[in-house]
């Protein structure tokens, strides 16, 4: 498939920045007025889990970088390095000091589900194995991440893009559907062949 893109650095079309300073592990306060998101609130493909969510404080008096509908978290370090698009906000959210903060700048022609799309491609990947740092664990430095290329297409592109992975997406659940459900009844036709045969 061929495409039209314009080659770019990922820092020329967003802001990248740390996640919140949290000293230490993130305490959690019952009806805390805070949503920390932290990497194991993240996936993929289904974003943010806000139902594992904790709630907490914020101390001091810095205004927070407060997470927005479109912006996207990025796993910087570990043994697998993804983006994760945020949906809609159950109140005001922060992330975690071990997330990347991403947001597309002002007038950038840019998707934001495309980009993340693209972030967890072979191509990128690659990118990102080659430019990790450490020994005892993998990391992504903030000037390197800002520093990788990426390819922009036409915003319909990006559109029809992202409309193909959702399709794409789907038809993987439903096919891991259809294979439980023939697991399902290969297990009640071996029970019922073990009851006639007094094996049950």
């Amino acid at each position: 498939m061929s495409i039209h893109a314009v080659n770019t650095l990922l820092g020329a079309e967003v802001r990248i920045r740390a996640g919140h300073p949290f000293r230490g592990a993130i305490k959690e306060v019952r009806g805390g007025g805070v949503h920390a998101v932290q990497m194991k609130d993240l996936d993929p493909l289904d974003g943010v889990d806000w139902r594992s969510v904790i709630r907490t404080q914020l101390a001091g008096r810095r205004e927070p970088e407060w997470l927005a509908a479109g912006d996207l978290l990025f796993v910087a370090r570990g043994t697998r390095f993804y983006a994760a698009c945020v949906g809609d906000l159950p109140g005001p959210a922060v992330c975690g000091q071990h997330l990347f903060h991403l947001r597309v700048k002002p007038a950038r022609a840019l998707l934001p589900a495309f980009l993340a799309w693209q972030i967890n491609q072979a191509p990128f990947q690659r990118a990102l194995q080659r430019a990790a740092e450490g020994s005892s664990q993998l990391s992504v430095r903030r000037p390197v991440l800002e520093s990788l290329p990426i390819g922009l297409p036409s915003l319909a592109d990006q559109e029809n893009i992202v409309a193909l992975a959702r399709l794409a997406r789907r038809e993987r659940q439903l096919q891991d559907l259809l294979i439980r459900n023939r697991e399902r009844q290969f297990e009640s036709i071996a029970e019922a062949l073990a009851s006639a045969s007094g094996n049950a």
